[in-house]
């Protein structure tokens, strides 16, 4: 007896067969061709990635960068506004002129003797500081700040403090006449019963100059003794 096998019929779906697992990573294509998936980044794709990361990077080593230089100038205007206020208190703790008498004199200077001491020791009114321009930066006594005892001399190696930042620190003092109408109007020539002290801590920093970290002014005035 003859057997007819059932014919294909045009159109009739294929049945899929499960892919054997060894063949899992492949997709047919054709008959007797596969081709690998597609796992794997571009190259456009890994340039962009890469540029992406390099952008990020530099954004990042920017901030990190820029809150480092604030920090570090926070510091150096916390220490020198110490210093300035040191300064002024020194300062001010003096008479306003040698002669009680005589508080409109025209040469805002020290003398010879009093410029002779080992620091600011002789100095015994307030235009002695006239002028001042110490670097790097001291006591009363001419004891470099961060080594004195407060009494004149040194203290201790152990107690000293790094003065590698202060350097190249300056104290600078401006001891000047105002008009007394405005204070803030400083007087080209002549003489007031005002006068202004400006204390400035500065520091000479290399390739760009000298810059300001500190800076104090006091008004201060001449008041006759009782006769």
């Amino acid at each position: 007896m003859e057997v007819r096998r059932p014919s294909r019929r045009a159109g009739a779906a294929r049945v899929r067969r499960p892919i054997a697992a060894g063949l899992a990573p492949f997709i047919a294509v054709g008959a007797g061709r596969f081709r690998p998936s597609r796992r794997a980044f571009s190259l456009i794709e890994a340039v962009i990635a890469v540029g992406l990361t390099v952008m990020a990077a530099g954004t990042l080593l920017m901030a990190v960068s820029t809150s480092q230089q604030t920090t570090d100038e926070a510091l150096r205007q916390t220490i020198a506004a110490g210093m300035a206020e040191q300064l002024m208190d020194e300062i001010l703790g003096k008479r306003y002129c040698a002669d009680p008498y005589n508080g409109y004199e025209t040469s805002l200077s020290r003398s010879s003797w009093e410029a002779a001491g080992k620091g600011r020791e002789r100095y015994n009114d307030i235009d002695d500081f006239n002028l001042v321009r110490t670097q790097p930066p001291t006591d009363a006594e001419g004891v470099l700040l961060g080594c004195d005892d407060g009494l004149g001399g040194v203290r201790a190696a152990s107690l000293q403090a790094n003065t590698a930042l202060i350097s190249r620190w300056r104290q600078e003092v401006d001891v000047y006449y105002v008009t007394e109408a405005n204070p803030a109007q400083r007087l080209a020539s002549g003489t007031t019963a005002y006068r202004v002290v400006e204390v400035r801590i500065t520091e000479e920093i290399p390739g760009v100059g000298r810059r300001v970290w500190a800076k104090l002014q006091r008004v201060v005035s001449y008041v006759p003794p009782v006769p």
